[in-house]
């Protein structure tokens, strides 16, 4: 857009990629005006949902955190609905909430395996779309639960098809970017433009309803063949990605993992990857 496009130059050229091929916005600190997009967003009347699924021991060991930190740094100038799906209605945490902030809670099932709750997940945010989201909200950004907001995460990343760069991946050679490469799933890729992290994407309601729908088209696909892709729903999304370029990427300031260690081209981090305790939290 033409705000991101002004402040491109912003960044020390050679720095950091900051437009695609295909004209998309990279995202990075540097690139735009916060009080601009606040300003800009509020009088357009975007309003936000943001999706989480918290279930099993994940909503013990990450839920109130994402949530207590996504009241200081998300979308602050706007509305905001959390969208929190769990097994386990009774033990989502009371939060204090801001002005024109609410808290919706929709009760799932839970899988036996971690990696069903993670594929699963994209039929119920679809259905959560077509039958409460889209009549109150018009962007839904869709987030891992064991991840905490440490910066701003405001208007700037909002756009009609948002995908996030993975923090492990965005300065790697594309041979080394770990695409399903079997040919029976409907995630194969022989190559594609980045490798996107699933943690974070999003978008208009009516893009994200469209995503979601693909992706579980292709995971049922797959389940009547016998076969799983090799990252689950991140390998479908990046399939959905290749087919259908965002309109605009994040940088991993979106989403940290501060165990990579300092790097020259993050300047901030804006969401961090929890500590992951997989060995206990992914047990049945």
């Amino acid at each position: 857009d033409n705000i991101t496009a002004a402040r491109r130059l912003w960044r020390t050229e050679g720095d950091v990629q900051t437009c695609t091929w295909w004209r998309a916005p990279v995202i990075w600190e540097g690139m735009f005006d916060a009080a601009l997009y606040d300003q800009t967003h509020a009088k357009e009347g975007s309003s936000v949902a943001l999706t989480v699924f918290a279930v099993g021991r994940y909503l013990d060991a990450y839920l109130e955190t994402f949530l207590t930190s996504a009241e200081c740094h998300f979308m602050l100038a706007l509305p905001v609905t959390y969208y929190v799906f769990t097994d386990a209605p009774e033990k989502v945490p009371q939060v204090a909430l801001g002005p024109r902030r609410s808290l919706k809670v929709i009760r799932v099932p839970k899988h036996s395996r971690w990696q069903d709750v993670s594929m699963m997940r994209m039929k119920a945010i679809s259905d959560a779309i077509e039958s409460d989201i889209r009549h109150r909200c018009t962007h839904v950004f869709c987030l891992d639960v064991d991840q905490e907001f440490t910066g701003r995460f405001g208007p700037e990343a909002l756009g009609e098809s948002v995908a996030l760069l993975h923090a492990y991946y965005y300065n790697l050679p594309k041979w080394l970017f770990t695409y399903d490469h079997n040919p029976g799933s409907r995630a194969h890729m022989d190559t594609g433009d980045f490798y996107y992290h699933a943690a974070v994407f999003g978008g208009s309601w009516r893009s994200v309803k469209a995503l979601t729908e693909s992706c579980y088209q292709g995971i049922t696909e797959d389940k009547r063949n016998g076969v799983e892709a090799r990252w689950h729903d991140e390998s479908h999304l990046n399939k959905y990605f290749w087919l259908h370029k965002p309109s605009r990427v994040l940088s991993p300031e979106y989403c940290w993992d501060r165990q990579i260690g300092d790097r020259k081209a993050i300047r901030v981090a804006r969401l961090q990857w929890a500590p992951k305790h997989y060995n206990t939290l992914r047990q049945a």
